[in-house]
């Protein structure tokens, strides 16, 4: 070898090593890069300080990650473990972070954030009859229920709200904008004994929910077409058997408002001789998957058929408080082995779609309701909005817990703002300090929604403009009637 091309060699060895950290061989020849070429490739992983997995144990894995692949969890442990087994196209740093479930919002009318705020401080009936439902045959259409519904999911998005179901009309624009942004969604065609807005009666309701549930049963993975009928005051008993003989004839399931308030039970006297839950009991409207909103007023006998039905119950607590609906007995349903999720109703009786809120308040409530600070504990809350609310909705199987095999719907929530500084239990702070602002990230299905608070499904600009817009043209209708509250 010459002089000249020794020296060249030894150049090129010290430029490499230069470039590598000192005393470690060239990239392509360290252990690191050895580790790294045996590692397994994934989509994402998601770090965390904690990581509480809603899985029944209890545990709350420290410095932990969970790895996402394909749609799915695949791994959960050690985080220094998971970085030496697998390789992320993303990774999300854990530092001052809980990853934990997506919350499951069991009971919604998402577009009804476009009236948020049109009449408050009413009974419902008051509410309902005098206000909401002239003004949903006013203005309500698809665009409506588009523009309304994509609000809705901006908001239930950025507080962490993974699944929802909802009731409302047009419910092919509302999995349509659902399957766009990347949630999963139980998604109700209403059946109600009036003109609404998308049907004359409650046979045209049923006709047309058979139609959108056949174009949806099999379209999409995360979106549940499911029968809505309203109630048991906007529809008869035969409506109601037909619309159960339908759900069972098309396999799916059915939501309803069920014993909500004092008028809807003494409708239910009045009208069939009995409680609104011994009604439904009486006609065979229970015997099918049936998830009923807000059940504020069972008697003890009304619980055993819950229990005894598999029914889901999803507690409202911001809604039946602002509507003065009263105080669902939630802990005795839980004894007596109700499955029981929550829920924040509508925009324009709540009036937001903040799961956080409603955590805190189902507690508190019941705490205040029977003087027992013991009662419905953090914990136990936290299960609701969680693992609680997919047994509710009847896809526990799927969602709710993370867990090797389940869907990867996961969030990962901050810890650094002022309101978690010190932190002594996790649970308690996600209970009782934790608001949507504290979300950072947001994955369904595997695909991320949210990251670092940012969007990335939805085009939020254009729909606050075309909001606005639809807005201001009800305020401007609404005034002209005097019906504007201001």
């Amino acid at each position: 070898m010459s002089h000249s091309r020794s020296l060249a060699l030894a150049l090129l060895t010290t430029l490499i090593g230069s470039a590598c950290s000192p005393g470690t061989p060239p990239a392509s020849k360290t252990p690191q890069a050895t580790t790294a070429d045996r590692r397994t490739p994934v989509d994402i992983i998601v770090a965390g300080d904690y990581i509480v997995t809603m899985d029944g144990s209890g545990t709350i894995l420290e410095d932990a990650s969970v790895v996402i692949d394909d749609g799915l969890i695949v791994a959960i442990g050690a985080s220094d473990k998971i970085d030496s087994q697998y390789l992320g196209d993303q990774r999300l740093a854990g530092d001052r972070r809980v990853v934990m479930p997506g919350l499951i919002n069991g009971h919604s009318h998402a577009a009804m954030t476009l009236l948020r705020g049109v009449a408050d401080d009413l009974a419902l009936m008051d509410w309902l009859n005098n206000y909401i439902f002239p003004a949903e045959v006013e203005f309500v259409d698809a665009d409506f229920v588009r523009i309304g519904t994509e609000l809705a999911c901006w908001e239930m998005i950025r507080g962490g709200t993974t699944t929802f179901v909802d009731m409302y009309y047009y419910p092919d624009i509302i999995a349509e904008v659902v399957e766009s942004c990347g949630m999963r969604a139980l998604v109700s065609a209403t059946v109600i004994d009036q003109r609404s807005p998308d049907a004359e009666n409650a046979v045209d309701s049923i006709n047309k929910g058979l139609q959108y549930i056949d174009r949806w049963k099999n379209r999409s993975d995360r979106i549940t077409p499911i029968f809505g009928p309203h109630a048991n005051y906007t529809l008869n008993a035969e409506q109601l058997v037909a619309t159960r003989v339908a759900a069972d004839a098309a396999g799916v399931a059915i939501s309803i408002h069920m014993s909500e308030s004092p008028f809807e039970v003494q409708y239910s006297k009045d009208t069939f001789g009995m409680t609104s839950i011994e009604f439904f009991e009486s006609i065979g409207f229970l015997d099918g998957p049936t998830i009923g909103a807000h059940v504020v007023w069972p008697t003890e006998r009304e619980i055993s058929i819950l229990a005894e039905r598999n029914v889901g119950v999803i507690h409202n607590p911001t809604s039946n408080m602002k509507i003065a609906s009263g105080i669902a007995p939630v802990t005795a349903m839980l004894a007596a082995g109700v499955r029981v999720g929550l829920g924040t109703d509508g925009a324009a009786s709540n009036n937001d779609l903040d799961m956080w809120e409603e955590m805190r308040l189902a507690a508190l409530l019941q705490k205040v309701e029977q003087m027992n600070p013991e009662v419905l504990p953090a914990s136990t809350v936290l299960k609701m909005a969680t693992r609680g609310g997919a047994e509710a909705i009847g896809l526990d199987a799927e969602i709710g817990t993370l867990q090797v095999g389940m869907k990867a719907d996961v969030i990962q929530v901050s810890f650094d703002d002022v309101h978690h500084i010190p932190t002594f239990d996790v649970v308690s702070h996600l209970v009782y300090v934790t608001d949507e602002q504290d979300v950072l990230s947001v994955i369904v299905d595997g695909k991320m929604l949210m990251h670092d608070r940012r969007m990335l499904t939805l085009e939020t600009d254009r729909i606050a403009t075309e909001a606005r817009k639809l807005g201001s043209r009800i305020q401007s209708a609404l005034a002209i009637r005097n019906l504007d509250p201001s």
